[in-house]
């Protein structure tokens, strides 16, 4: 096809603003799906984002539509996630697109991450249509909204469109909009191949499959492919169309967005951003590709039975291949045997992953509580050192300075319940940096945070304490100096590695007194007592004890003289001494999964 007659475009938006529905709706309008083959959601194609309602990937769907003139359209359609832990793939859709479209929720207005997601696109130099979803609700202010598009945003508010996803409203003009407002691609058909690689996935019958946006050239069955990162070469036994289903076709074009199958079988051979180009006429030098994504939490991964450790090495490099911004390293624990360090781009996207390998690749997992990565600066040496696993930790006599990375966090509120989050922010040692009045009903409010308190809760604590109306955006700013201290737990005396974490001198007895609260309800009673205490270094600062099971040695006795029951419970209580030096107390994985939980 022309490329005159292509359009790459993605929507962006924050969290719950109608995303997925608004794909939904342009799928049916160009109808590239039966109404009986139809279900909600068609693009999000893993249980968990169907289950939890949230877009985990951007989904891509190649629509043959038909404009008001009769002429035929190929338009490449991405759907991109909303939650900002999932950033990294929104900026690799939108390196496959020449426009977006922004979505605002009629009843919510602009968002922390609607700014977030619009300054991506302005990166990119893409051309941006504002769109209004959700008119049809009774709590819809239309006027509000256009109002901060063109305040907020910056953006004209004659230039935006009215739609309603759920009720089919307004999906018509929107697809002429995209026509006139979003250019076609550039890319000449004659000039040597240039192929993006913004995606992938393993099929266990055709091998990887790789999904290209075709910058330049032409690519059939049959060619000889480069990858530019590693030099390795593959022949190309089928290429297509992304619709909902592969559609094979005899090639792909400068303009045109689809996927590639090579019978690559070795997984470490594709890597997301490299360039594929033809073996035989090469390009001149590789696209630009993605910037290298940051992880900002870590936690060690792993399996319940150390027999299992070949299947979680190859479970992660295949999920690997799906997430490009998951990064691992092999690690090893006294307590848990081989595993591996993992860094993630948030909580959520931790939590994701695990449920991940344990549904898709039938995988038991222990995870360690999530740490962040510090800085330490030891005496007597010029370089920094980079701390995010506990077990490496020095003698704290040898730390001159510790760093921990801060964020800057935007947070858009109702007024009324600007308090309460100030509060929290307070608590987690932030310190505001700015309050914005965005109109008479909402306000934003910036604040310094240490990246260590947001990365348990406080996402979950914002949304109740404002009812699910307050939303959050942040980025990673600078390293400030902290005082980071080493908290052990220790199991009837002996330390246990997968429970240490990092944390701040001042909170360290609170999570101690609440891991050991945790891990004497979790961890079973034995036949002696068991003492639960958290230290930080030779000091113990706080305890819990596990009662023993007792045998009731009185039971034979029914009278007589007292020295002969004080004989038996003497001869019980050296009996449990001795049982107590040589006892070890296993520890079941529900109680390392205990720690992750919420503390408050």
């Amino acid at each position: 096809m022309s490329p005159k007659s292509i359009r790459n475009f993605s929507i962006i938006a924050h969290i719950d603003h109608g995303k997925s529905t608004l794909a939904d709706r342009i799928i049916q309008e160009a109808k590239a799906v039966s109404n009986r083959e139809f279900r909600n959601q068609i693009l999000d194609t893993m249980d968990i984002e169907r289950e939890r309602g949230i877009t985990i990937k951007s989904q891509t769907v190649a629509l043959h539509y038909i404009d008001d003139r009769g002429d035929p359209h190929l338009l490449n359609l991405i759907d991109t996630p909303g939650h900002v832990d999932f950033t990294y793939e929104v900026s690799r859709a939108l390196a496959s697109c020449e426009g977006v479209l922004l979505l605002v929720d009629a009843s919510q207005g602009v968002e922390a991450q609607t700014i977030a997601n619009l300054y991506l696109a302005l990166e990119q130099d893409l051309a941006i249509i504002p769109v209004i979803n959700k008119i049809d609700l009774p709590s819809a202010d239309i006027e509000g909204c256009l109002d901060q598009i063109e305040r907020e945003l910056g953006l004209d508010r004659n230039d935006t469109l009215l739609v309603s996803a759920k009720e089919g409203t307004g999906i018509r003009p929107l697809l002429e909009a995209v026509l006139q407002r979003v250019p076609p691609p550039k890319g000449l058909a004659d000039n040597p191949l240039e192929a993006l690689i913004f995606d992938s996935h393993y099929d266990s019958y055709k091998g990887t499959v790789m999904y290209v946006r075709l910058m330049q050239g032409r690519v059939r069955q049959g060619d000889r492919i480069l990858f530019l990162s590693n030099q390795r070469e593959y022949n190309i036994e089928e290429v297509g169309h992304l619709c909902l289903k592969f559609v094979p076709t005899p090639s792909l074009e400068a303009g045109e967005v689809g996927y590639l199958l090579a019978g690559i079988k070795t997984i470490s051979d594709i890597k997301i951003g490299d360039t594929v180009t033809l073996a035989d006429r090469p390009c001149t030098k590789a696209l630009p590709g993605f910037k290298e994504v940051k992880p900002v939490v870590f936690s060690s991964i792993y399996p319940v039975a150390s027999d299992d450790y070949a299947d979680l090495t190859y479970a992660l490099e295949k999920l690997k291949l799906n997430d490009a911004s998951l990064v691992y390293e092999k690690d090893s624990s006294i307590a848990l045997g081989f595993g591996f360090r993992c860094g993630f781009l948030g909580l959520l996207h931790l939590e994701i992953i695990q449920e991940r390998l344990e549904r898709e690749f039938d995988q038991s997992l222990i995870m360690t509580a999530p740490s962040v990565k510090y800085r330490l600066q030891l005496h007597g040496k010029t370089e920094i050192m980079e701390l995010d696993n506990p077990t490496y930790y020095p003698d704290p006599g040898e730390i001159q300075a510790a760093y921990e990375p801060h964020i800057r966090a935007s947070i858009i509120t109702p007024q009324q319940y600007l308090g309460a989050i100030l509060t929290l922010c307070i608590e987690r040692r932030g310190v505001q940096s700015a309050l914005n009045y965005l109109d008479e009903r909402r306000v934003e409010a910036v604040f310094d945070l240490p990246l260590s308190e947001v990365i348990y809760d406080f996402y979950d604590r914002l949304k109740s304490l404002s009812r699910g109306y307050a939303s959050f955006d942040y980025e990673v700013t600078e390293y400030k100096q902290t005082e980071v201290v080493k908290l052990d737990i220790l199991v009837n005396g002996a330390p246990v590695d997968a429970l240490s974490m990092l944390v701040h001198r001042e909170r360290a007895e609170q999570k101690a007194r609440d891991i050991c609260k945790r891990l004497k309800d979790e961890i079973p009673r034995q036949q002696f007592k068991v003492p639960i205490q958290g230290a930080i270094g030779g000091k113990i600062i706080s305890r819990e004890t596990i009662s023993p099971y007792r045998k009731d040695v009185l039971a034979k006795c029914y009278g007589g003289d007292i020295s002969r029951k004080r004989k038996l419970l003497e001869k019980q209580k050296e009996g449990k001494k001795r049982m107590k030096v040589v006892g070890n107390v296993e520890i079941p994985q529900r109680a390392f999964l205990s720690v992750l939980k919420n503390s408050e």
